[in-house]
């Protein structure tokens, strides 16, 4: 059979209804890890849903325990044709934010798969569990011709899927760490996070990381009458909103020397030229005149940092009254590329507000997830964009970091691969939120995407990097 007719096939299994009837079955499952309560709903999505899919693909599949206390169970499926075969590495999450059931509007609450038009709502169904599927079903489609005639893949593949994403991936470093040698491969090929817009294909190679801190100011005991003491007390909401200022002017421009980024690298603003985020249905409309001044707004998201407001509270807003509070807090949240001094943020906050005369206020760090850029000039990187091109007839997008975060580093880092993201949600997905949906062409589009992705890593003329001569 030709790579067409493998095409052809990924997309039929979409409008077959086929797709539809396995993430069904995934949604319905509440894996809430945000719930302690949905423990037994986590390991059995590994045991009794993925394992048995995997399984009849020819994996041999391991159920972990999470080293962290608390953390969700991880699988490992490996299917292993021959050591001299390249392999790769794929990822995926199980978990799910709460479902928020009262507060949906679309579809029919978060556990049960809905269509409505070109969306398919529920819970899980852009993040992650909709793009997993669509991987598994697109590498499904690819083994069933291999077997018809008599081959295999032609390719090593195994499948790490964790189910404490939403909590931050707790234990994937210290699990991959002691995993290594069952993880080795020569990339990682994996699928979250949103498209640059929902009609273009999208390809990117790492994530800013996050960090959040909290700033706190604490004075006295109890609130005082702003009569009988304004003038006299400072007040804690005015000194910390002048704090914050100092970090950040009016504009979202960083004034700390310490947490602004290298120079946007050459090839990073090449590969970002002419892209104009926003445009899609239901995205806000980009702030022209937000953020660094002199990079275009791509480079604002992709290759700058943010330095953002979460909530800031002082006295009760609900009730306020004629009252001095006694104590004010913020908290602060950071998207930074690779080149930032993050592990040194903290004494980078206390040492400017302390320059600018801004003292007592309290510092308070909160957990890190690093920043990852794979060069987009990797061989990696060129192969899965001609693989893409040629599934769909036009080049895909190149972002180099994908704006939000992942625990990409797990990959870069501790087992040293390229890592290469084909995500297959979109901006407007509601992730996170009521009425989160899986837009159904995009879907149908990334199976014949995957589908050719896994094709041509068993033809050895297409010369994956690992096989080129």
């Amino acid at each position: 059979m030709t790579r067409q007719a493998v095409l052809a096939a990924a997309a039929a299994h979409l409008d077959s209804g086929s797709f539809a009837q396995d993430l069904a079955r995934r949604v319905a499952m509440p894996t809430e890890s945000q719930n302690p309560a949905a423990a037994p709903a986590l390991l059995a999505y590994l045991v009794d849903e993925l394992t048995p899919t995997l399984a009849a693909l020819g994996f041999a599949c391991q159920t972990h325990a999470n080293p962290v206390p608390g953390g969700g169970p991880l699988l490992i499926a490996r299917r292993i044709e021959a050591a001299a075969l390249p392999t790769v590495l794929m990822y995926g999450h199980g978990d799910v934010v709460r479902g928020q059931d009262k507060s949906w509007t679309r579809g029919q609450g978060p556990w049960r798969l809905a269509a409505d038009g070109p969306r398919l709502y529920g819970r899980g169904t852009a993040d992650n569990k909709g793009q997993h599927s669509i991987n598994i079903a697109a590498l499904a489609q690819v083994l069933a011709v291999r077997r018809a005639e008599g081959r295999g893949l032609g390719f090593n593949i195994t499948w790490l899927f964790e189910m404490s994403e939403e909590t931050g991936s707790p234990g994937l470093a210290a699990f991959c760490a002691a995993q290594r040698d069952e993880l080795a491969a020569d990339v990682l090929i994996a699928s979250d996070g949103p498209r640059y817009r929902s009609d273009r294909p999208t390809v990117f190679l790492g994530s800013r990381g996050v960090a959040n801190f909290t700033l706190s100011l604490n004075l006295r005991e109890g609130a005082h009458h702003s009569g009988n003491w304004g003038g006299l007390l400072r007040n804690p909401g005015t000194v910390l909103a002048h704090a914050i200022a100092c970090l950040v002017d009016a504009r979202g421009v960083i004034q700390v020397p310490g947490l602004r980024p290298p120079p946007v690298p050459a090839n990073v603003r090449v590969a970002l030229a002419g892209l104009q985020f926003g445009g899609d249905a239901g995205d806000p409309k980009v702030d022209a005149d937000w953020g660094e001044p002199g990079l275009s707004p791509a480079e604002r998201v992709i290759a700058w940092n943010t330095l953002e407001v979460l909530a800031m509270r002082t006295g009760n807003p609900d009730f306020p009254v004629n009252a001095i509070p006694p104590a004010a807090q913020a908290h602060m949240h950071m998207r930074f590329v690779p080149g930032t001094d993050i592990a040194h943020l903290a004494e980078h906050v206390r040492a400017h507000l302390a320059a600018h005369g801004i003292d007592g206020v309290q510092v308070t760090p909160g957990e890190v997830m690093p920043a990852t850029r794979l060069d987009p000039g990797h061989p990696w990187v060129r192969w899965c964009l001609a693989s893409i091109e040629r599934s769909t007839g036009s080049a895909p997008v190149l972002l180099p970091n994908l704006g939000g975060s992942l625990p990409n580093e797990v990959f870069a880092d501790i087992l040293g691969l390229p890592t290469v993201w084909v995500p297959h949600s979109y901006a407007g997905c509601s992730q996170h939120a009521p009425d989160e949906h899986l837009l159904a062409p995009v879907a149908r589009e990334a199976l014949q995407i995957m589908a050719g992705l896994f094709w041509d890593l068993g033809d050895t003329t297409t010369n994956p990097p690992c096989c080129a001569p």
